[in-house]
């Protein structure tokens, strides 16, 4: 997939293409029909699929303050558009300049310009340019006016959801810990990256030696808890019979230690012999496995860290939610 961080990147003369714009946070289920759709109409039309999106999110520069946490970084949300087959993404900086375009601007600069757009699919919700005053009633017209067509996807709903998939709605089922639930609504596992880091090296000392996360590391991290899930080593090849561990995760901040820090770490199911230093990897959490709890000593910790390893083994020895990607 070709990454282009500016519009003065995309080569002159490019196109046609098949488009389709969107912040794509999470990239949930319902993002990746629309995606799907780019890719089905760009491969059928012999064009480029391309999709147009924005670093940083529009709402962490027009309302800071009250920006939500994103599910995914930027890293991790390319990865997932790639993976859908797309042939290039553009990756517009939003600033506060680009907010004052306007809808017609956007799309003259943009889509039929830059990148040759022959069609354009959208999600109908779909709101552009300044104040967000340009929608898919706006892209037809232009499109009438320069050639392009504009198709629109229908919103996509897991089975019996009360609800459409949403980056918002995912969000607020990981702030409650329902990472599965939160799954179905993605379309995957909820999944946490970063570098793994040295840690006070106390799970270790208590049998079960754990991988710390860096701080800051991409994915929204869900509430505390204890988790069921996998390890990904993404540095290592697909047929690797390492690449793939099973692991319980521990988000939250050590109360028993009277710990202060919030740490995302995790315990490899019956392994002690890994050396994850300065590796990088990400965990898909496939469901939460209990609140984070205060003991009364270390002896009653090791006891429960025994049984979540146990109810995890369980879990995890029949699950395939995990894509192993």
């Amino acid at each position: 997939m070709q990454r282009w961080n500016d519009l003065t990147e995309v080569p002159g003369g490019f196109g046609p293409s098949v488009v389709t714009l969107g912040n794509f946070d999470g990239v949930h289920a319902g993002h990746r029909v629309v995606l799907g759709r780019v890719v089905e109409a760009a491969r059928a039309a012999g064009a480029q699929a391309v999709v147009v999106t924005f670093d940083p999110h529009p709402l962490q520069v027009l309302y800071p303050d009250t920006a939500p946490e994103l599910i995914t970084g930027l890293e991790q949300r390319l990865a997932l558009i790639e993976a859908t087959g797309v042939d290039a993404v553009l990756v517009m900086r939003f600033t506060s300049e680009l907010a004052q375009w306007s809808p017609e601007r956007f799309v003259t600069e943009v889509f039929v310009q830059a990148l040759g757009a022959s069609a354009i699919v959208v999600g109908h919700d779909t709101r552009f340019g300044h104040r967000n005053s340009g929608d898919v009633a706006t892209l037809a017209q232009l499109g009438a006016a320069h050639g392009f067509v504009v198709e629109v996807v229908d919103d996509l709903a897991p089975d019996d959801a009360p609800r459409r998939s949403s980056s918002s709605w995912a969000r607020e089922l990981l702030a409650e810990g329902d990472v599965a639930t939160a799954a179905a609504v993605l379309g995957r596992p909820h999944r946490l990256s970063g570098e793994v880091v040295h840690g006070d090296h106390r799970g270790r000392e208590l049998g079960y030696p754990t991988a710390n996360l860096e701080p800051h590391s991409e994915g929204l991290v869900p509430a505390d808890g204890v988790y069921a899930g996998w390890m990904l080593r993404t540095t290592l090849a697909d047929d690797d019979p390492d690449r793939l561990l099973p692991a319980a995760v521990s988000i939250g901040t050590n109360p028993t230690f009277d710990g202060t820090s919030r740490r995302v770490e995790a315990y490899v199911l019956d392994r002690t012999d890994l050396d994850l230093y300065g590796e990088t990897v990400s965990l898909e959490l496939v469901t939460r496995l209990r609140p984070t709890l205060r003991f009364d000593g270390v002896e009653a910790l090791v006891e429960q860290m025994q049984r979540d390893v146990a109810q995890c083994r369980e879990l995890l020895g029949s699950s395939i939610v995990h894509d192993g990607a």
